[in-house]
């Protein structure tokens, strides 16, 4: 299949596949980055002479870099185009996994960095990218395959780095990821060219950090997407951050099953962001489908609060699926909306203003949560007190539901 771009400037035809799976992969890659450490933490924590739990720090590092480098990355896909700055975000990615393999901790900090300014060029690139070559129709569909690429990159790492870090070593596994970015290069680099065709050489960056900040706080719509996003960010992250620790603590699940527990999980917002992108298109908006996962996210952190040792663990794994298929599988509708509601020819721009606000979720969340549950002391307790966050997020989309694109 081949499509040109809409109302732009075209380089000849685009082997939309080819697109589609770039985006995709690239998305992978720059979650696999961020969770690379996180993944092999025990195993890296005792080399570097700090403790696991510092991994929280290193990824609020990451996200903090990410929303800093979100504001100027709408003006640098115009500038430089949104194939080249894809590729941008694979040579950060790689520097990052050099880095880590390095194994100092000064380089450490300096590979977070160089992950969170990759992380968050991708989004805006991306969302430029299939704003322009997918059919509207199509668009949410589109967008949340490309958003599988978040649970299949925390896939990836779950099932690949401790195996490699368990033979090679932690620096070894590393090096594997380093090696997945050299190979995405190869394969994807010599074709960024043709999705640049309507870049703006020279464009001026400077100024341009909160621009996109503006342009989100000056669209209505837009606010309220953003609103919606930093609260279903939070949660997403509260869900992947403390799920196995609830299994192990409250349930008294071993490591093992709390593991193998999360990758379902995952498994479950991979396949929903698919499944919410054809509803979405199906009912021809994403804000109503939005509305209703906070509202079902809500309904699942509270039930997380009866969890206890005596449930079934099908029937566990069962509520903690549809949990994850709420609170993972927004994502790609997400930024189809953003696409959708975006002022013409600012999709990236809008895309990057929204991300810094996601990201503050990112940040936001476990922190509070953590918070709460020093006050509360059950983690299913505390999820089921963050659960006001999707509802907020919910109501903060429905003003998005009679906003026709500007």
């Amino acid at each position: 299949m081949t499509t040109q771009p809409a109302g732009a400037p075209t380089g000849g035809h685009v082997p939309f596949g080819l697109l589609l799976a770039e985006v995709t992969v690239v998305q992978i890659l720059a979650t696999l980055a961020v969770l690379t450490l996180a993944t092999i933490a025990p195993a890296a924590a005792r080399s570097l002479g700090i403790g696991a739990e510092a991994v929280g720090y290193q990824i609020s590092l990451i996200y903090a870099a990410a929303a800093t480098m979100s504001g100027i990355a709408g003006p640098a896909v115009r500038r430089w185009g949104a194939g080249t700055v894809g590729m941008a975000a694979m040579v950060c990615g790689l520097a990052g996994s050099l880095g880590l393999a390095l194994g100092s901790l000064w380089t450490v900090v300096l590979a977070s960095l160089a992950f969170g300014i990759g992380y968050g060029l991708v989004n805006p690139a991306s969302s430029h990218l299939l704003n322009r070559f997918t059919p509207p129709a199509r668009r949410n569909l589109v967008f949340s395959a490309k958003q599988t690429g978040v649970p299949l990159g925390g896939m990836v790492a779950g099932m690949l780095l401790p195996v490699v870090s368990d033979a090679f070593g932690w620096r070894a596994a590393a090096l594997a990821v380093a090696l997945l970015f050299v190979l995405t290069l190869a394969v994807f680099g010599p074709h960024r060219r043709r999705w640049d065709d309507d870049r703006v050489p020279g464009l001026p960056l400077r100024g341009t950090l909160f621009d996109g900040l503006r342009l989100m706080w000056g669209v209505p719509a837009l606010r309220g997407v953003a609103v919606m996003a930093f609260c279903f960010a939070g949660l997403q992250l509260c869900l992947m951050t403390f799920t196995v620790t609830m299994l192990v603590h409250d349930l008294h699940w071993t490591l093992v099953q709390a593991g193998g527990a999360i990758a379902m999980v995952q498994a479950s917002g991979a396949v929903a962001r698919l499944g919410w992108g054809v509803l979405a298109d199906r009912i021809g908006g994403g804000a109503p489908v939005l509305a209703g996962l906070g509202v079902l996210a809500a309904v699942c952190a509270v039930a997380t609060a009866w969890l206890g040792p005596g449930w079934p663990p099908a029937l566990v794994i069962a509520l903690l699926s549809v949990f994850g298929a709420a609170s993972i599988g927004w994502n790609g509708v997400f930024l189809a909306e953003v696409a959708r509601v975006a002022p013409p020819g600012a999709v990236s721009a809008a895309t990057g203003g929204v991300m810094m606000v996601t990201f503050a979720g990112v940040v936001v969340g476990p922190a509070l949560f953590a918070l709460a549950f020093d006050q509360i002391g059950g983690y299913g307790a505390t999820f089921a007190a963050l659960a006001v966050f999707p509802l907020i997020g919910g109501l903060a989309i429905l003003r998005t539901l009679r906003t026709k694109p500007v």
